[in-house]
């Protein structure tokens, strides 16, 4: 497919970070970008075929996961992960020009960046009011706007530089510089991406009865075949008080011996279980495998089990190991 005919949709309007990291996929500078305005309508893009995948975040290094994204993932038609893009994210404090600091009285950003810069407000702007905004680009657009009802914003440095109606009041007001967001790009169901060496597997899992041991019961599918995890959070399924579901992210591809085996115990105790899909990581850091876990290890476990019910199983003759000498 040519990529121009690719439509792509993200968390806008442009020049949020979303944005920058749908620009990580090679494809994405000559595909149709369409902003959307909250996670919900750019899956739902998706789902309904007006764009090929959607750019979402979904796990920030401060903040934790998102809980829009965790939630609309988790339900619904079926989506697919396809791949993750990390982002370093800084923050400016901007507002119209000939607004000081001393002027501001009420602030707009997304929630998760209000949550990354909330010491510096506290420390520079103590008892500002702060009305949530759908992302942090469109709360600086918002004050170029006529009846804006806030008088200042905090988003990224690419927009105020691109509005020239914008003035910068501060520079790299987060509270952690290390700060990093994970993307995920989603599609429709389809092929896998093919194993790297270097993937993550992701999955939501409901807890199918609140009783004793019944998370426990959960992490053991991984435990047991050397399956580590990255990533585990959970999040009211909006049903009933108590019902919850679990979103996980696991080292390792569906096509690893261990990981498909993890899964398969996953569906019998929870058959809703559904998985999200498995793709590269964008750390590229590689999965350590224990030799037990190996795919190898697995295919002579099977053997040996099917050799067993063959009647075929010709156990070696046991050599006891030396004794240690002094």
């Amino acid at each position: 497919m040519p990529a121009a005919t690719v439509t792509y949709t993200f968390l806008g309007p442009e020049g949020t970070f979303t944005e920058a990291a749908l620009m990580q996929v090679p494809d994405a500078a000559d595909a149709i970008r369409i902003p959307s305005s909250n996670v919900n309508t750019a899956l739902d893009k998706v789902r309904d075929g007006s764009a090929d995948a959607a750019m979402v975040p979904i796990e920030n290094s401060v903040e934790g996961g998102v809980t829009a994204t965790l939630d609309a993932i988790a339900t619904g038609p079926e989506l697919r992960i396809l791949r993750e893009a990390l982002v370093p994210i800084s923050f400016v404090l901007v507002a119209r020009p000939g607004v000081r600091i001393g002027d501001i009285r009420r602030i707009s950003t997304h929630g998760h960046a209000w949550a990354q810069c909330r010491l510096w407000v506290d420390a520079h702007i103590p008892g500002v009011e702060y009305i949530p905004g759908s992302s942090t680009a469109a709360a600086a657009m918002g004050l170029l706007a006529d009846g804006a009802t806030y008088d200042a914003a905090i988003c990224a440095p690419i927009v105020a530089t691109e509005q020239p109606g914008l003035a910068v009041l501060a520079e790299n007001i987060g509270d952690n510089p290390g700060a990093v967001t994970r993307f995920v790009l989603v599609g429709r169901p389809g092929a896998l991406p093919g194993r790297t060496g270097s993937d993550k597997t992701t999955v939501v899992v409901p807890l199918p009865k609140d009783r004793p041991g019944a998370l426990m019961e959960i992490l053991d599918q991984f435990a047991t075949r050397g399956v580590n995890l990255s990533r585990i959070e959970s999040r009211p399924t909006g049903q009933y008080l108590g019902h919850y579901f679990f979103s996980i992210d696991a080292d390792g591809h569906v096509a690893d011996a261990r990981v498909a085996d993890a899964l398969a115990g996953l569906h019998r105790i929870s058959p809703a279980t559904r998985f999200l899909g498995s793709y590269g990581r964008a750390d590229g850091h590689r999965t350590n495998v224990a030799p037990h876990t190996s795919d190898q290890a697995f295919r002579s476990a099977h053997a040996w089990v099917k050799d067993i019910l063959a009647g075929t199983w010709v156990a070696p003759e046991y050599v006891p190991e030396a004794s240690p000498t002094a």
